[in-house]
């Protein structure tokens, strides 16, 4: 996986621990920026096989540090099985050429929605009566976009914001979501027989620079006011967009 090359693994390794610390800030982020990143220094294929191991991990521990764990996930369990629902139709989308379309959609409208969001804009929050079913809605689209991109974002983030939850609540949500559309591409790549083992070591050794990044930006967030969260936040959609737009444009 690395040429037997010690700087390719150490580049690698610091690779994951900055987009570790962007997940810990934002919640999000560590497939997006670790792709980026690695595809600078390796073939694709490969950085999508070192992914694994660390995304699946980060977004255990996401969703399971702080106490809000069980409220949300009886407040969101029909997002989750929406997620996994779309996640499941939407496999047809994962030919390059639909997914270079997706991925181009996808980061115009998360620029448009930092954009928004910065300015203090809100999508107003569901009645309660019908919270749950538009919960399961926002999750199936979201897992269709998921299987196109491998990028879990809109609409649900969109949906999380408009409940008004809390930076450490929206945390935990988001990291409960992560977790399940992994394990919902996980489960369909491997029922298509597309799921790689052999990397399995290389991908498992990057687990420790992204949980130490990951537990950096966590701090960092801790000592944030819920105003510079939101700040932080958008602006961290914002540059998300830009990035993926990027690397569509630059490809």
């Amino acid at each position: 996986m690395f040429h037997a090359s010690i700087p390719d693994f150490f580049a690698a390794a610091l690779i994951f621990f900055v987009a570790g610390a962007v997940k810990g800030v934002l919640g999000m982020g560590l497939p997006t920026v670790g792709m980026g990143l690695l595809g600078l220094v390796m073939p694709v294929g490969q950085a999508a096989v070192l992914m694994g191991v660390p995304s699946l991990a980060t977004n255990a521990v996401q969703a399971w540090r702080g106490p809000h764990l069980r409220a949300i996930f009886r407040r969101l369990w029909t997002l989750q099985l929406g997620v996994a629902l779309g996640v499941s139709s939407g496999c047809g989308l994962m030919e390059p050429a639909y997914a270079r379309t997706a991925s181009l959609s996808l980061g115009a409208c998360l620029v448009l929605y930092g954009v928004t969001g910065w300015a203090g804009w809100r999508f107003p929050s569901p009645a309660q009566n019908r919270a749950a079913a538009v919960g399961a809605l926002v999750g199936w689209i979201t897992g269709v976009v998921t299987a196109a991109t491998g990028v879990f974002v809109l609409p649900a983030v969109p949906f999380l914001q408009s409940l008004r939850l809390g930076k450490d609540e929206m945390a935990q949500a988001l990291g409960l979501s992560f977790l399940t559309s992994t394990l919902a591409l996980a489960a369909l790549l491997a029922y298509s027989g597309q799921l790689r083992t052999d990397g399995l070591l290389q991908s498992t050794l990057m687990l420790a620079p992204a949980l130490a990044g990951m537990w950096l930006g966590q701090q960092v967030r801790d000592d944030m006011s819920e105003a510079g969260f939101r700040r932080m936040f958008f602006g961290g959609l914002i540059a998300l967009g830009l990035w993926i737009l990027a690397g569509q444009l630059h490809g």
